[in-house]
């Protein structure tokens, strides 16, 4: 997640700005029927579903666990944006898995309530609702990242659906891409591939920044930012690629041209399907060239 100092100064930052209007991030739809849809995925593959609930220390975590009927697959573990697990999510979680992987789509809020987290319709623009949406954020911490992370895993490695013997991947969005960098870190020799999608918080000057954690890091990785992140910190592009650069592990860092942050998932009023699918796409290839 950003840390959450981060994150409130970035939403208070695109609350002055204007940026999070009814007509941009402000309201978003979590409604099954108001969820955009998406391409057909070519070639896909029958998948099995369910509702799972996995053991933590801290309690008993709801997640959708998705994969191909037939057959062993590579993992992918996906950490939602802050609106929770919802239909969007299990949607592209559902869409990642006709294209042969096997996804575990996790609530990050479990400790406080299962999913959903978020009303129907919720609008960030709301006091009320943003307030709620903010102290969930604060329920978590890069300490509460990693016991979710190895919990996840473990439970991953686990299931007979998934392939041990290939790497795993791992993706977030907004207040979750940092989640991506701290379970690659922390299982340098399991995670293959790390997906981050308009994500909060990746460089910061807190002696716990994500971005500290790239020498740990042996997954290659994409990053994809919006562009009004990028025009409020413009500095954090180029403290990734040349950390990346120092480790020599590939990772594809790209300002997507016209989005604002929170354009990735498919309910949300600032989705930008054109290069939502271009991120997508660059996802699917980074699993393809890593995980097999």
């Amino acid at each position: 997640m950003c840390d959450n100092d981060s994150l409130d100064d970035m939403m208070r930052y695109q609350l002055r700005a204007g940026e999070l209007s009814r007509r941009q991030f402000g309201a978003l739809t979590l409604g099954a029927g108001l969820v955009s849809m998406l391409p057909v995925t070519a070639g896909a593959v029958e998948v099995a579903e369910a509702d799972v609930d996995i053991k933590t220390p801290d309690g008993s975590a709801d997640a959708y666990f998705v994969h191909p009927a037939r057959g062993k697959a590579p993992a992918i573990l996906m950490w939602p944006d802050i609106f929770g697990l919802r239909p969007a999510f299990r949607q592209m979680g559902r869409r990642l898995a006709e294209s042969g992987y096997a996804v575990l789509v996790v609530n990050q809020f479990y400790r406080s309530k299962h999913a959903p987290t978020a009303p129907e319709h919720a609008d960030f623009d709301d006091p009320a609702t943003r307030n709620a949406l903010m102290d969930l954020t604060h329920t978590l911490s890069p300490e509460t990242q990693m016991t979710d992370a190895k919990a996840f895993v473990t439970w991953l490695d686990a299931q007979p659906a998934v392939d041990r013997k290939r790497k795993m991947g791992t993706m977030g969005y907004c207040m979750t891409g940092p989640y991506t960098m701290r379970t690659a870190a922390e299982f340098p020799d399991r995670i293959g591939a790390g997906a981050s999608f308009h994500g909060g918080g990746l460089v910061t000057d807190k002696p716990d920044s994500p971005h500290l954690l790239i020498p740990k890091i042996k997954a290659h990785y994409l990053f994809a930012i919006a562009a009004n992140d990028d025009e409020r910190q413009p500095e954090a592009k180029t403290v990734l690629r040349e950390a990346f650069a120092k480790t020599h592990v590939p990772a594809e860092i790209e300002v997507y041209a016209g989005t604002l942050h929170g354009w990735c998932p498919t309910d949300s009023k600032v989705y930008n399907q054109e290069q939502a699918e271009k991120a997508w796409s660059r996802a699917l290839a980074l699993f393809k060239s890593t995980l097999g």
